[in-house]
C-alpha cells in the first residue's frame, strides 16, 4: 500500500496530519523547548492531556514558537474523575484557561473508566462543548467497541477519533476494524512499543536497511500505511525531525506484514485493558 495523503479527514470534516507529536512527560522549561523544538521541526498536532500535567506549557511553546496558531491542532483530554456532566465542562474550561486558547481543537475523555459508569455523561460534556464552541473536534481514548457504541447510541454522535495502545507488538487489528466500520480515525500512542521498541526484530531492521532509514521511521510509516494517526514523542531535535520524515519511501506488503506479524498476545505494554484499568 502506497499512502500519498498528507492528513487525515476526519467525520466531522475537519483534517489532522499524518503524524502528531506525544508531549508526555514533558514538563517545565525543558519541556517548553522541546515543544517549540517539535512545532519548528514541522509538527502541527501536540496531543496533551490534564493528566499530563503540562497544558501550560504547551501553551507557552504555542505562544513562543513562530507558528501561526491556526496552523497547530491542540488536543487535550478529561481525566476519570471529572467524568460528571458538569464536571467534565469545568475541565474543558479550565484546559483551555491554562493552554491560553479560545478554544480546544480536539477533546477527548482519557480512559472510560466502566467501574464509575459516568463515561456517558463526560461524552454528552463534550458534545455539548462542541455544539457551543469550546472544542473544535470531540474524541475519546481508550474505548472499546463497547464503550464507544455506548455513547453513540445515547447522543448519536461518533467520536471522530479514538487514541489507542497501538505498536507492532500490539496492532490492534479488531480495534482498528471497528474504527474502520464507524469512520472513526485510529489514533496510536506509544506508537513505536517505548521499552519494548522492535528496532532490532529482523523485520524492523531489514526494511530500515532496505529504505535506508531508520527502524523509528520503518515503524512511523507502518502506522501511516496501516491508516493510524501515531503520536511518538521525543525532545531531541533530530529524533525528531526523523519521526516526522516518513513520507519519503513505502514500505512492501511484504514488510508490513512481517511487521504486523511481530504482535504478542501480551504485546501491551502494561495492564492498560480499558475494561479493568482506570485512571482518575
Amino acid at each position: 500500500m502506497t499512502t500519498t495523503a498528507t492528513t487525515h479527514t476526519l467525520d466531522d470534516g475537519t483534517t489532522v496530519p499524518l503524524v502528531g507529536f506525544g508531549t508526555y512527560p514533558l514538563t517545565g522549561e525543558e519541556g517548553v523547548e522541546a515543544m517549540v523544538s517539535a512545532l519548528h521541526a514541522g509538527y502541527r498536532y501536540l496531543d496533551t492531556a490534564v493528566n499530563y500535567e503540562n497544558e501550560e506549557e504547551v501553551g507557552e511553546a504555542l505562544r513562543r514558537s513562530d507558528v501561526p496558531r491556526e496552523e497547530v491542532t491542540v488536543a487535550t483530554k478529561i481525566p476519570g474523575r471529572f467524568h460528571g456532566r458538569d464536571l467534565a465542562l469545568r475541565s474543558l474550561e479550565d484546559s483551555a484557561r491554562r493552554l491560553g486558547v479560545e478554544r480546544i481543537d480536539v477533546g477527548l475523555i482519557h480512559w472510560p473508566n466502566p467501574s464509575q459508569g459516568l463515561f456517558p455523561q463526560a461524552w454528552q460534556a463534550l458534545v455539548e462543548a462542541q455544539r457551543e464552541g469550546l472544542v473544535r473536534t470531540v474524541g475519546v481514548s481508550n474505548f472499546t467497541e463497547q464503550h464507544l457504541t455506548r455513547v453513540i447510541e445515547e447522543t448519536g454522535v461518533t467520536p471522530a477519533l479514538n487514541q489507542v495502545e497501538l505498536h507492532p507488538l500490539f496492532p490492534q487489528d479488531e480495534m482498528r476494524a471497528v474504527h474502520a466500520r464507524l469512520g472513526i480515525l485510529t489514533q496510536a500512542w506509544s506508537p513505536l512499543g517505548k521499552r519494548q521498541a522492535p528496532f532490532e526484530e529482523p523485520a524492523v531492521a531489514a526494511a530500515a536497511t532496505a529504505h535506508d532509514v531508520t527502524p523509528g521511521q520503518v515503524v512511523l510509516r507502518w502506522h501511516v500505511q496501516l491508516g493510524s494517526m501515531p503520536l511518538p514523542k521525543s525532545a531531541t531535535p533530530e529524533r525528531q525531525r526523523q519521526n516526522l520524515d516518513v513520507a519519503g519511501f513505502s514500505l512492501t506488503d511484504e514488510e508490513m506484514a512481517a511487521i504486523g506479524g511481530l504482535a504478542r498476545s501480551d504485546g501491551r505494554l502494561f495492564g492498560g485493558d480499558p475494561d479493568t484499568h482506570e485512571e482518575m
